[in-house]
């Protein structure tokens, strides 16, 4: 092996941006008298529904809150089936749980992360499912595949397509030679976002609940603040149902109304740092790269390596990193791999466990510059050739 070449400073896999733009909007925010309900919440939906072209648009507190959220406008009884990836972050699969909700995993590609219509229809007939009320796809990296098929399901079962979109947010997919934005709600139901700090765009802590259903829009409006119905006279309200408090602040949406208006050029790199990646790392024997593509987030770069045939393990190529200032990440760790659910893992989930046994996530975010990245491709190829 060649001699490693040490960064200087610790290059992760994902780093917030912030500009004086952002600085001066919170700052407007915190002189502004109000801090929780005010404009600068009304704005920023307005402005990001207008983004997305959705209908209706509802910020949170968080992503998860979100996913909470659109499960809860979703009136789920206890018999209902929901489906979900198994590969994918856990909030969906804690939050069903708690709310004591049934749901299954579903498998996915064995290089996209992603539920297809092929695993899909396994987890039917494994299960023994009749009748699916939901089933939640999630777009790891923000990359879009299999859509298509997706909505080809959506129209043969009849279930209600509920998109955990954290990782997508600009990400945009096609249907009959035109381009939808992910969140848009053209063809799903409901779709979640997030804005933690190494997303798209960040508001700090904070997340997104898109729909074109007026019911549903109405009901998360309502959910999202304890449930309390106000009427024209603010000291007059009435409590329609049980809810929470998954407010987001005004400090954190004018934060994202600062991001977003740098949404295009956030985009832009991220497109191009994989470009370079795609291009540095194509000749890696037992490598896998991603598919470049143009209308994604590029929320994270994940290659598929094949630690048998290298005959290293991740764990070494992990340690080697970290040895020379590049940390990397693992997406995700199968959910039937944790304790909590390793009682549903009563199907081998032969995909997944490929995928999650060569993935890896390598640096990619706005400030990342291209000398830095030159040096992470190089050492990359010194240690898998």
């Amino acid at each position: 092996m060649k001699k490693l070449i040490k960064l200087k400073s610790k290059i992760s896999y994902g780093k917030h941006y912030i500009d004086k733009n952002d600085n001066t909007s919170v700052v407007k925010s915190l002189n502004s008298g109000v801090l929780s309900g005010g404009k600068n919440i009304i704005f920023f939906e307005k402005k990001i529904k207008e983004y997305l072209k959705s209908k209706y648009a509802l910020a949170c507190s968080s992503g998860t809150a979100a996913l909470h959220l659109a499960f809860l406008s979703l009136n789920l009884k206890k018999n209902d089936v929901v489906i979900l990836p198994v590969i994918n972050f856990v909030a969906a699969a804690n939050i069903l749980s708690l709310m004591n909700i049934n749901f299954f995993f579903a498998d996915v590609d064995k290089e996209t992360g992603q539920i297809t219509e092929k695993t899909f229809k396994e987890c039917l007939k494994k299960n023994n499912i009749k009748k699916v009320k939901v089933l939640l796809t999630s777009y790891m990296g923000g990359n879009i595949y299999n859509y298509q098929h997706i909505i080809n399901l959506k129209n043969k079962y009849g279930f209600l397509l509920l998109e955990d979109a954290c990782h997508a947010l600009g990400s945009q997919y096609k249907i009959k030679n035109k381009y939808y934005k992910i969140g848009s709600c053209k063809h799903a139901d409901i779709a979640t976002f997030s804005f933690h700090p190494l997303k798209t765009i960040t508001t700090g802590e904070g997340g997104l609940v898109t729909t074109n259903k007026n019911h549903i829009y109405k009901k998360i409006k309502l959910l999202r603040s304890h449930g309390f119905n106000y009427q024209k006279k603010y000291w007059n309200y009435n409590l329609e149902f049980s809810g929470l408090n998954y407010r987001m602040s005004d400090i954190n949406a004018a934060l994202g109304f600062s991001q977003l208006k740098k949404i295009a050029f956030f985009l832009k790199k991220r497109y191009s740092i994989a470009y370079r990646y795609n291009k540095g790392l194509k000749n890696l024997k037992y490598v896998s790269l991603p598919e470049l593509q143009k209308y994604s987030s590029w929320h994270l770069y994940i290659i598929k390596i094949d630690f048998k045939k290298i005959k290293i393990s991740r764990n070494y190529l992990i340690k080697k990193l970290n040895s020379i200032n590049i940390f990397p990440q693992i997406h995700y760790t199968p959910n039937t791999n944790f304790k909590k659910f390793n009682k549903l893992n009563k199907y081998q989930f032969k995909n997944a466990k490929k995928y999650y046994e060569s993935c890896l996530s390598l640096p990619i975010y706005f400030k990342y510059s291209k000398k830095n990245q030159e040096i992470v491709i190089k050492n990359l190829i010194n240690i898998l050739s």
